[in-house]
């Protein structure tokens, strides 16, 4: 099939950013074969319900035209239905086994890939910079017993929710790490400390 017969779908909700296109572009360079295994999906009026990324892939890649068994018509559908494979076709009902994936697979690989990791991946959790990681507060020797659970997630949104059901209160809040204790105990503010010329009362001196 001719690519330029494709036609893509003006109402695709999915997006993809640059650095994401890249590593789609250079996926289906490294192994096409994937395409046969998942193939475009479109309607008798030749536009995409499925594979629009792909297909501006390839593009990209300079095909003009395309093996007939990656492309497959999606016939008898409604207008509905056709919408609903919109998106379920690219809702992830599953979810990741990070552990599984940290043990047995090649991390850098998978982000080549393509394929998003937890902030966890990138940083060794027994290499935290103490100095680093708690800026602006008071200076203090970690105790070399110290336990850590470290717990990452994929949005913000998780985030705030899981600091809300267990009722968590923070030592410290970064963008992208919050710390805390427990049991929870507030830190001293150093800054409470500092000197104030302003609290100390004038002192006169009184000729004899």
């Amino acid at each position: 099939m001719l690519i330029s017969k494709l036609k893509p779908n003006p109402s695709n909700p999915r997006l993809i950013k640059d650095g994401k296109f890249k590593h789609l572009v250079q996926s289906l360079k490294d192994f096409p074969q994937m395409m046969a295994l998942r193939p475009i999906i479109y309607d008798s009026k030749m536009i995409v319900l499925g594979g629009n990324m792909r297909l501006a892939a390839l593009k990209e890649l300079g095909y003009k035209e395309l093996p007939d068994e990656w492309v497959k018509p999606a016939k008898g559908l409604t207008d509905d239905q056709k919408r609903e494979f919109i998106v379920k076709d690219n809702v992830g009902f599953g979810e990741w086994n990070w552990e599984q994936i940290a043990n047995e697979w090649d991390v850098d690989l998978l982000k080549d890939w393509g394929m998003d990791l937890p902030n966890i991946f990138d940083q060794d959790a027994d290499a935290v910079n103490e100095e680093t990681e708690y800026v602006g507060l008071p200076e203090f020797e970690p105790a070399d017993d110290t336990l850590k659970i470290v717990v990452a997630f994929e949005n913000e949104q998780d985030r705030e929710k899981f600091a809300i059901e267990y009722n968590l209160r923070f030592i410290k809040k970064e963008a992208r790490t919050w710390a805390t204790k427990w049991p929870f105990s507030e830190r001293q503010d150093l800054n409470s400390l500092k000197y104030d010329s302003s609290k100390v009362p004038d002192l006169h001196t009184v000729e004899e």
